[in-house]
């Protein structure tokens, strides 16, 4: 079922070397997307729904409007309201912690000193859609936002064959605070966020993971806006030891893969015992799941079991890959997380699966992914605040630094700047 590694070094540098590579015609397609919208506006993302989506359209139905929102919200199940209620305030409340203030400091001389913490003004949340729905991509987009203070809330998501979108996406964008929703998705959209058009007003920051286009083109407009980070496929990595249950492992393995093909699955475990029953649960359980063909894909092609002689190789393993999902499967898992230096999430013991952090634990289900834990952090309240810095001298506090600063602009060869400061004694 999975590949079984018992060469450290072998089982390392196979894993590293499946980190997808950018293909270069997709970059050049959307270039071209990007350059489209850009100079033909609501006329391009006309052309090009139709085109991709095979959905005809108008620049006036673009946005959705309040009347089928509303009607969402009689077509959706109660025991689905309450799940995105739970949810909703899971969500929030962990978010809440992740607030900063803004702050202000005198010095000896009088010299006012400060940050001053604001959110964005508009942002975009790009969410999955087409034949998919996922409305927590929604919660764990626009809620943080919310929590930010962000005023405008933009939510882009492809539609479905009939032009409409789905009722359980539109209701959890109503319920996070969602205050605009287009039905676009694709580079199409990323472009219609970042350049804006007569339809759909510029953003300051795009957000949410989507297919390969949608990626590239994040990382095309970036400097045009703000994004996010640059989402690959989806990936777990479970470190266990011999007290793991194996059903467990399995389920957690198998959940990850039905993500898609390229979705990675990684078991790295001190027990030859705990391998083999892996496999005999992951034999029993894919046939009951209906998206086997696909797991049954991931799991060939970027699933692996992994083993090692102790937990200080199995998490020395884990740093080095960077996983956006880490489990720690292991008798002491708390004992273990001080070793935990690069991972999207961290999953502690049995009890604590990863479609738990998908839905409704309370952290982001936006991470890092493809070894950007090294250097990325989740999606969170920070993300849609910025800082300005603030800075008011007195005449005494001037003349105190006055020289210093002077000394530091002839070394750099800036008279103006000394001159800035002189003409103040």
């Amino acid at each position: 079922m999975l590949h079984l590694y018992e060469d450290i070094e072998q089982a390392r540098q196979v894993l590293l070397a499946r980190r997808q590579e950018v293909a270069r015609q997709a970059a050049r397609d959307v270039a071209r997307i990007l350059q489209e919208v850009r100079q033909e506006g609501d006329e391009a993302l006309i052309r090009l729904l139709e085109t991709y989506d095979e959905v005809k359209t108008t620049p006036e139905h673009l946005r959705v409007s309040e009347a089928e929102i509303a009607a969402a919200e009689q077509q959706v199940e109660p025991e689905f309201k309450e799940a995105v209620a739970l949810a909703c305030r899971n969500i929030t409340e962990y978010h809440r912690q992740q607030l900063s203030n803004s702050w202000f400091c005198t010095g000896p001389q009088g010299e006012f000193l400060g940050q001053l913490v604001t959110p964005l003004a508009r942002v975009g949340i790009y969410v999955p859609g087409g034949k998919a729905s996922y409305p927590s991509s929604v919660l764990m987009n626009a809620l943080p936002a919310r929590v930010a203070g962000v005023a405008e809330i933009v939510m882009v998501t492809p539609p479905r064959p009939d032009g409409s979108l789905s009722p359980h996406v539109l209701y959890a964008a109503r319920q996070a605070g969602v205050t605009e929703i287009y039905r676009v998705g694709g580079a199409q959209a990323i472009a219609a966020l970042a350049y804006g058009t007569p339809t759909i007003r510029r953003v300051d920051k795009i957000t949410g993971p989507g297919n390969i286009y949608v990626t590239l083109a994040k990382q095309q407009v970036y400097g045009v806006v703000d994004i996010d980070m640059l989402a690959g496929p989806s990936e777990v990595l479970v470190v266990a030891d011999d007290s793991a249950p194996a059903a467990y492992v399995a389920a957690d393995l198998l959940a990850q893969a039905e993500h898609d093909q390229l979705a990675s699955a990684v078991l790295v475990t001190t027990s030859r015992r705990l391998a083999a029953a892996v496999q005999q649960e992951l034999a029993r359980q894919l046939p009951l799941l209906a998206r086997r063909e696909i797991v049954e894909q991931a799991l060939a092609n970027q699933g692996a079991i992994v083993l090692v002689d102790s937990l200080d190789t199995a998490l020395a393993l884990a740093n080095e890959l960077a996983p956006e999902h880490l489990e720690l499967m292991v008798e002491q898992p708390l004992a273990w997380l001080g070793r935990v230096r690069c991972a999207g999430a961290v999953f502690l013991g049995p009890y604590s699966p990863e479609p738990l952090g998908d839905y409704l634990a309370g952290p982001n289900h936006v991470l890092p992914t493809g070894g950007t834990a090294r250097f990325y952090s989740p999606l969170g309240v920070e993300s849609f605040l910025k800082r300005t810095s603030v800075i008011g001298y007195t005449p005494e506090a001037l003349r105190q630094v006055a020289g210093a600063a002077i000394t530091l602009a002839a070394v750099e060869g800036l008279d103006a700047h000394a001159a800035s400061i002189k003409i103040r004694l």
